[in-house]
């Protein structure tokens, strides 16, 4: 099988959204870069159509640029080695791919090998969230983790003493990466696979954590609010600073109210409490 690689350069903002983007319409490989992303899809699958609708879509705005090449089947996990760097929140966690050696004087590790470059902790809005959830208590805890990309903030869930986690996403190339990023850090957790609306969940939980985009978690918000036990937490993530106002307001309407916010990167994250 060959691929099409795709060398876009963009401003930062716009990695995530592009990942993501490209993802939905069947690229199944990214690598960040200096000046943006590399993106991969077989040739056999590759939509050019979307594709063409997606970059005209944030082009201006993310001062893209696309430079397009064709490349037998790569090995993916020696360009992740060569690529990915651990990760390090405060003292709170290590985050480190399997190739890397631990690293002593922090907290907790997690170990993740992302089949994508989603949820590595690399990117602003993961970062946030780990360092979020270091401040709320999960101790026997019941915890969601909605649209759970490489699994990575239910791990963390689960080493701050979660009694259950439960965990999905819409992609199954996520789910089957999930599952294995669950394997290596010691959790029988098995990732769903679905929307919010199509996973069959039971129950209440005592934190839900979400780090998707702004227009899902607006549109979600009122099924965050339902699934939380009063006095419950909600983690937010993906939006930037000034949509804050906005998810504040979405928030209010379902009984949530702000107890913290933190930025970086412009990439805004926030904790929500149920009343």
């Amino acid at each position: 099988m060959e691929y099409l690689e795709f060398k876009i350069k963009c401003s930062e903002d716009f990695r995530e959204i592009l990942i993501a983007e490209l993802a939905a319409i069947g690229f199944d490989s990214f690598l960040e870069t200096e000046d943006g992303i590399d993106a991969y899809s077989p040739e056999e699958s590759f939509d050019r159509e979307s594709f063409q609708q997606i970059i005209d879509e944030y082009q201006e705005a993310g001062q893209i640029s696309v430079l397009e090449g064709k490349m037998p089947k790569v090995n993916w996990n020696e360009e992740w080695e060569k690529n990915y760097d651990p990760i390090e929140v405060d003292d709170l966690v290590y985050v480190r791919a399997s190739f890397h050696e631990s690293k002593p004087g922090f907290a907790h590790e997690i170990v993740i090998n992302p089949k994508m470059s989603f949820g590595t902790g690399h990117h602003a809005t993961t970062f946030q969230m780990l360092k979020l959830q270091g401040q709320i208590d999960h101790a026997g805890k019941r915890v969601l983790d909605v649209g759970s990309g490489t699994g990575i903030l239910a791990i963390m869930a689960h080493l701050l003493g979660a009694k259950s986690v439960e965990a999905f996403d819409i992609d199954d190339w996520c789910v089957e990466n999930g599952n294995e990023n669950f394997d290596l850090n010691g959790m029988h957790t098995r990732m769903g696979l679905g929307t919010i609306r199509d996973v069959k969940l039971q129950g209440l939980f005592d934190i839900v954590l979400a780090n998707i985009n702004k227009n899902v978690l607006l549109d979600e918000m009122e099924i965050y609010s339902s699934l939380l036990i009063p006095q419950g937490y909600l983690l937010l993530s993906g939006f930037y600073t000034e949509d804050v106002v906005d998810l504040e307001e979405r928030a209010k309407e379902f009984g949530l109210t702000l107890l913290k916010s933190s930025a970086k990167d412009n990439w805004a994250a926030l904790i929500l409490q149920k009343a």
